[in-house]
């Protein structure tokens, strides 16, 4: 079964719109969604959690069909979410928060959060506004963990910290995803974190995914090469996919098993920017 299965999925904002969009997370995995800003990212993640609903097209999450409103309660009671900006109370404090939580969902477990909020170095009876944002994001986490969620969906939740709190964040989803029936999907724009986790990668660009791959394989698939202008005008272009020109030079995006010339394997970071700056050569 997928975690999340979105099928020919539409959404207009203005000139903005994500327009047929298809996307799979398999159950049991990692996803990391990349792209630049204003890709849609965050407003197909609105769709999944049924913040918003979608023009056209349709959303399951957990094998139930997610809409907005009331009729996707029930569902999200197994969706655990963490924002890149705490919604909680400032003047609250964690044990408040846990009193909160219980009251609304069903499956809250407070012995669970408790453990949790103790686990994370976090202080109970400290006020909200008092926590610095690695403080506040993993209490973040803690909630989402907290009511038996088997799908967590982080949204920027790792920008703006530092390393080692970045590194504390990875180990508790490494955590959470040793169950098989526990999936995550992450969007970021910390590469070198979604390297570390993520099972596969999607990359969205101008609200559609123009590329879907397990992470392990990208650097197998994909090139990295650098050539000359003069010979990137007289060569067979078998194999290459984008092309970028820089300072004299043409960086090239290109199928490694198809191009006749030497490429080093190409990182998450190589991609998107080619992909989002480089001229489609096929």
């Amino acid at each position: 079964m997928n975690a999340i299965e979105c099928k020919s999925v539409c959404k207009r904002y203005g000139d903005f719109a994500i327009d047929g969009l298809d996307l799979n997370l398999p159950e049991g995995c990692v996803l990391g969604l990349v792209g630049e800003n204003g890709a849609g990212k965050s407003t197909l993640m609105r769709m999944m959690m049924g913040a918003c609903r979608a023009d056209a097209g349709e959303i399951a999450v957990l094998g139930k069909r997610m809409t907005a409103g009331s009729e996707g309660c029930a569902i999200k009671e197994d969706i655990g979410v963490v924002l890149d900006e705490s919604c909680l109370p400032k003047e609250m404090t964690a044990a408040q928060t846990g009193r909160m939580m219980e009251g609304i969902y069903k499956n809250w477990d407070g012995a669970k959060f408790a453990q949790l909020v103790k686990a994370f170095g976090l202080p109970d009876k400290t006020k909200l506004g008092q926590y610095s944002r690695g403080m506040k994001m993993k209490l973040a986490i803690a909630c989402a963990l907290s009511h038996n969620a088997r799908l967590l969906m982080l949204d920027e939740a790792t920008s703006g910290l530092d390393p080692i709190v970045r590194d504390e964040i990875l180990d508790i989803l490494n955590d959470f995803t040793r169950e098989e029936t526990h999936s995550v999907l992450i969007s970021s724009h910390i590469v070198s974190d979604l390297e570390k986790i993520c099972d596969y990668i999607a990359f969205m660009h101008k609200g559609r995914i123009t590329l879907f791959e397990e992470k392990d394989a990208l650097a197998e698939k994909y090139g990295v090469a650098a050539v000359s202008d003069a010979r990137f005008g007289a060569m067979d272009k078998t194999g290459v996919l984008y092309a970028m020109r820089a300072h004299g030079a043409v960086r090239l995006l290109v199928l490694r098993d198809l191009y006749a010339g030497e490429a080093q394997g190409a990182g998450i970071e190589d991609i998107m920017l080619l992909m989002t700056k480089g001229e489609k050569c096929a």
